[in-house]
């Protein structure tokens, strides 16, 4: 808990200047009262209680409050320019009641760090349910998506989420099921039936969800590879009365500059034509601008690699911040992530160690060269087997879409060069890539960041998804 208050103390730090405002005791205390407000959430609770210990104990974080106060003020309180409204129950209540129960209602399952659930809710979508098995993944979702009660987003095996599924959901009816199981023997599909292989078993519970919940329509998204299965796949979700379409979509058309193909099946139980959907798809695709790595670098703070091993606790003006002020310029592609918010603070915008081998490589290659070019060739690692390791190092183009962003980025991001500096991509480029917005904070781990990141659905891809079948509910 004592984490939450060191961001707070941070963010605020990091904006002084936007504090002008003289500020009395009464305005203190009042925006206090709002950050620890009283809700019915034991998690929030619990980290109120931790900030009022906080407050009686630490002077710099009670003064950073006393500065907040030019925003949270007694007369009116503009919680959405807020940096830290995200860390307020005040605002997270404000959220959770405001929320709209027409909209359509969704069930996000091995939900990640929420970038699908986040295209659904900016489609205007509203959560009923999300769950994943990793802490990492779950406390990132929580924290970026204040609308959705804590205790309808739940940490555990999805065997349990089935078990339980009708108390775990905020609503009783649902309209969408989305999610990506994950489906490991697809590979095996014509020697054993997919829903009887047992290590399936997450892709089983994910239909057995959609049995007990019985939603309009389902989204489920997968590699490319499980193509050659799909029509098992199909004829599962047949047997359970929903038809289906299976089409690869490619991230690049959905305006999210990086090169990222994966199988998108829509079902639906209510006798719709899914290929009507996809069509409509295309079409929303068709209006959206295409953009560049460049696009998505744009307005970031350049740094340097970290030359201190097992350094991934230190924050450095060199190597970068976990929460860093924001350069505040922008171009398109940055108000589009953004959906032309303002945004003071960036998260995870931090380098990486790399050794001076790695550095020395970096430098002197080209965007567009990899582990075989000549320029490298002295000093490159396993030179002998450059064939197979002709791809372990790849300096990005700038001027073209980015190369599929993968979980693989958690043990090094030597196929992610940046194009310009001698280092591999940040969590935070790696995040703008997949078009997740400047204030969306990944939470963990250092390393558990490129995993969060590398796992998820572009949420400008959700985005699209999630307007056309909303278009027919």
């Amino acid at each position: 808990m004592i984490k939450y208050s060191n961001d707070i103390n941070e963010i605020i730090a990091l904006i002084n200047s936007q504090f002008t405002i003289e500020t009395t005791n009464t305005d203190c205390d009042f925006c206090i009262s709002k950050i620890t407000e009283k809700i019915d959430d034991e998690f929030l609770t619990a980290r109120s209680e931790c900030f009022k210990t906080e407050l009686h104990t630490n002077s710099v974080l009670n003064s950073a409050i006393r500065k907040l106060t030019s925003i949270c003020n007694q007369d009116k309180l503009e919680c959405s320019k807020c940096s830290i409204n995200k860390y307020c129950n005040h605002y997270i209540a404000s959220r959770q009641d405001n929320c709209d129960i027409n909209m359509p209602k969704m069930i996000d399952l091995f939900c990640g760090a929420g970038g699908l659930s986040l295209g659904f809710t900016q489609a205007g979508y509203i959560t009923s349910l999300a769950n994943d098995i990793e802490p990492c993944c779950i406390d990132t979702y929580s924290h970026n998506h204040p609308e959705v009660p804590r205790k309808h987003i739940v940490l555990g095996d999805i065997n349990d989420v089935v078990t339980n599924i009708k108390t775990l959901m905020r609503f009783k009816n649902t309209d969408v099921l989305i999610g990506g199981p994950p489906c490991q023997g697809f590979s095996m599909a014509n020697r054993q039936r997919l829903i009887d292989d047992p290590r399936n078993h997450l892709y089983k519970s994910y239909i057995e969800v959609l049995k007990l919940t019985q939603p309009k329509f389902f989204v489920m998204e997968n590699v490319k590879g499980m193509l050659s299965a799909s029509n098992q796949v199909i004829e599962d979700f047949k047997n359970v009365r929903y038809t289906v379409t299976a089409r690869v979509l490619n991230a690049k058309d959905f305006g999210v500059p990086q090169n990222r193909e994966r199988l998108i099946f829509i079902g639906n139980r209510i006798g719709y034509d899914n290929d009507k959907i996809f069509d409509r798809i295309n079409e929303l695709c068709s209006k959206i601008p295409e953009y560049t790595l460049a696009d998505a670098l744009y307005g970031l703070r350049p740094l340097s690699a970290s030359r201190i091993k097992n350094s991934t606790s230190i924050e450095t003006d060199k190597s970068g911040r976990t929460i860093d002020v924001a350069m505040d310029v922008v171009n398109e592609y940055i108000n589009t992530i953004n959906q032309n918010k303002h945004i003071s603070i960036v998260f995870n915008h931090k380098a990486r160690y790399n050794n001076d081998r790695d550095i020395e490589i970096f430098g002197r290659l080209n965007p567009g060269d990899k582990s075989d070019d000549s320029k490298i060739a002295d000093i490159m690692p396993y030179s002998r087997r450059n064939n197979i390791f002709k791809d372990k190092y790849f300096k990005l183009e700038p001027d073209k879409v980015c190369k599929t962003i993968t979980a693989h980025m958690k043990f090094d991001c030597n196929m992610y060069i940046h194009p310009y500096q001698a280092r591999g991509l940040t969590p935070r480029e790696a995040a703008r890539v997949q078009s997740y917005p400047d204030d969306y904070f990944f939470r963990g781990a250092y390393t558990k960041t490129y995993m969060q990141i590398g796992n998820s659905v572009p949420p400008m891809l959700g985005r699209i998804i999630a307007q056309a079948i909303k278009e027919v509910l």
